[in-house]
């Protein structure tokens, strides 16, 4: 891959994307034709994994290139032990602008309650609270106080939603850049379709709850599964809820998922309006996922289902990336992304960084780079609760400090419904899988990778009920 030309990056984030819930991914109903159009002429990424799955943490890790155990944010800001991400740790920001790139932050910035996005390396941003004063300078009700359910939006239209007025910062922004002489670098980041979703028409009617289908691990009775999950519904108010409650929920879902998609296209319509199209990279992923009740669940806490650890991403770059490649090796989506900006702007990489760059990835998609992948998990604002997880090809295996540890088949089992710990015919997969997490918690500096966990993973000393 020849850098020398020093594309620009154009870098989008969603909040709470799931993986299963684009058209290129195999949803039946949602409409998400930009984020297609990006696979169809480049490559989509079919196992993206967060390297956590909380807002803050997941944000570090793509400015640092770095295991959140490593870089020491796990929680976000309501967590109990908040810990702020230093901004004196290498970015991968600071490193593209130093190679000569305009680096500005667009939307969302939930990395520092304090410290703003040019403390971390970009020259500039445009925070997504300025919605808020955009939208009441037009005289328009705030959005509905909806709960975790979400409500439609009936005071604004489309064009006045937060996914469209955050995409018009991008495109005003690469108007008035398009003549510069050094490449953008732009991340993009928006709150969407992190809950609630407020979608305002014609999003908001776009499915009929009547047409959706229960997900794979709805119907879950959390049979030999950790007790914090029926907690967690309790805690939710959502343990008597059926999938005719829930139904209409997940069309707003997907109503504000079409709405970023919405979102998307007039920003790429732009770059191919200003002759941008052919010396952009554009890269779409998302933070983390969400259980939009699937196994009955509310949001992405103490769990680590495929919902909310697996994440669209799909990258384009025309005569760089192949067109219509699928890329099925997996990828740590924060972690390694961070260390491909800096490979793609000719940046020196940092050597904290531990991601590995995407483009032999994308370049020759059939030769896979990792046999498996991991995340972790540390609790928030219910209360601290460690889990790690580490999932191959059929595979997963999840570490839970103060409850019993899970294993699911994927191929026999892709709800996960199942929790196979305890079953004695799986236990060569059981004992291969946590010596694998513990490597990984050796190499990524984990305070776990002590001799008490040690003993659990290597000798089995776990009780599994």
């Amino acid at each position: 891959m020849d850098v020398a030309a020093k594309p620009n990056i154009l870098f989008v984030y969603a909040d709470q994307h799931r993986y299963d819930c684009t058209g290129v991914n195999g949803h039946p109903l949602v409409q998400t034709p930009a984020m297609d159009g990006l696979a169809r002429e480049g490559a989509n990424f079919s196992h993206a994994f967060t390297p956590i799955p909380i807002c803050v943490p997941a944000r570090c890790s793509l400015l640092s290139g770095r295991w959140p155990t490593e870089h020491g944010t796990i929680f976000n800001y309501d967590g109990e032990t908040f810990k702020p991400f230093s901004p004196e740790q290498p970015t991968c920001a600071r490193a593209v602008r130093d190679a000569g790139y305009h680096a500005i932050h667009i939307g969302r910035w939930h990395v520092d309650p304090k410290l703003t996005p040019v403390d971390y390396g970009f020259h500039d941003y445009v925070p997504e609270w300025r919605y808020g004063q955009w939208r009441k300078a037009r005289g328009l009700k705030p959005a509905p106080r909806s709960g975790f359910a979400g409500a439609a939006d009936t005071h604004i239209s489309a064009a006045e939603s937060r996914p469209v007025w955050s995409a018009n910062q991008v495109i005003r922004f690469l108007e008035y850049t398009r003549e510069y002489p050094d490449p953008v670098f732009i991340h993009w980041h928006l709150t969407e379709p992190h809950l609630p979703c407020d979608p305002p028409e014609p999003f908001a009617s776009m499915y009929d709850p009547k047409s959706i289908t229960p997900w794979p691990g709805f119907n879950d009775s959390f049979e030999g599964k950790p007790l914090i999950q029926r907690q967690m519904l309790r805690t939710w108010n959502v343990e008597n809820m059926t999938w005719d409650d829930w139904a209409p929920i997940v069309a707003r879902y997907l109503g504000v998922v079409s709405l970023v998609d919405h979102a998307l296209g007039l920003v790429l319509d732009t770059l191919d309006r200003l002759g941008m199209r052919e010396n952009t990279l554009v890269i779409y992923t998302s933070d983390h996922g969400d259980m939009c009740g699937s196994h009955r669940m509310v949001d992405k806490h103490y769990v680590m289902y495929d919902d909310v650890v697996r994440v669209p991403m799909m990258m384009r770059w025309p005569g760089v990336v192949p067109a219509g490649a699928t890329c099925g090796d997996f990828v740590s989506n924060a972690v390694d992304l961070a260390t491909t900006f800096c490979h793609v702007a000719g940046a020196a990489i940092p050597a904290s960084f531990s991601g590995t760059v995407l483009f032999p990835f994308a370049d020759k998609p059939a030769k896979g780079k990792r046999g498996d992948i991991f995340a972790s998990y540390h609790g928030n604002q219910f209360g601290s609760f460690s889990q790690r997880m580490v999932r191959d090809r059929r595979w997963k295996y999840v570490w839970n400090a103060t409850c019993e540890d899970e294993l699911y088949d994927l191929d026999a089992d892709p709800g996960e419904l199942k929790n196979r710990v305890a079953d004695q015919a799986c236990a060569p997969e059981l004992s291969r899988l946590r010596l694998r997490m513990l490597d990984w918690m050796g190499s990524t500096h984990d305070t776990l990778n002590n001799g008490m966990i040690r003993r659990q993973l290597c000798e089995g000393r776990k009780l599994t009920a």
